[in-house]
């Protein structure tokens, strides 16, 4: 039974699994992308997608949050200053899995994580495409009707 599993232990103890989160997380804003475990990518997804969050508003308390989880100073000026102007306007699912297949030697499931305003293939289409709206209906001009003279005009 899983009564209560919120958290996947990824076979590690507490301090090990924090540590390689924030290993990882780091990694994945300095390169924008990197090749795992699906059980990895799904785990990371939740540790730094709040983290993406706060990094929207640049205060001081922010920063110290992010500081205490991620531990690399170089990794948090990053995510303030560039990650979070990329993401300012999406309201969430700042990263992306993709899975890759298995893995050679142990045949486990590899996936890659990304940064989702980072890749330029899928975002390419939707800069170029320009959308117009316009009526299905014709509303032609012959349509109109003459105005109806009010009280006020007779």
């Amino acid at each position: 039974m899983r009564h209560g599993k919120k958290v996947n232990h990824l076979g590690r103890q507490t301090a090990h699994r924090k540590s390689m989160l924030a290993n990882m997380a780091c990694s994945l804003i300095e390169h924008k992308r990197i090749n795992t475990t699906v059980a990895k990518a799904k785990a990371l997804s939740v540790f730094v997608e709040p983290m993406i969050t706060k990094s929207k508003v640049d205060t001081t308390h922010n920063r110290r949050i992010v500081m205490s989880r991620l531990r690399q100073k170089e990794a948090v000026a990053e995510l303030f200053r560039d990650v979070a102007a990329k993401v300012a306007d999406r309201p969430g699912g700042y990263t992306r899995i993709i899975k890759l297949g298995n893995r050679k030697g142990d045949n486990a499931d590899m996936a890659m994580i990304e940064l989702v305003d980072y890749n330029e293939i899928y975002n390419a289409d939707k800069k170029s495409k320009k959308t117009t709206r316009r009526s299905r209906r014709g509303g032609s001009a012959k349509a109109t009707t003459p105005p109806v003279a009010t009280n006020e005009e007779e």
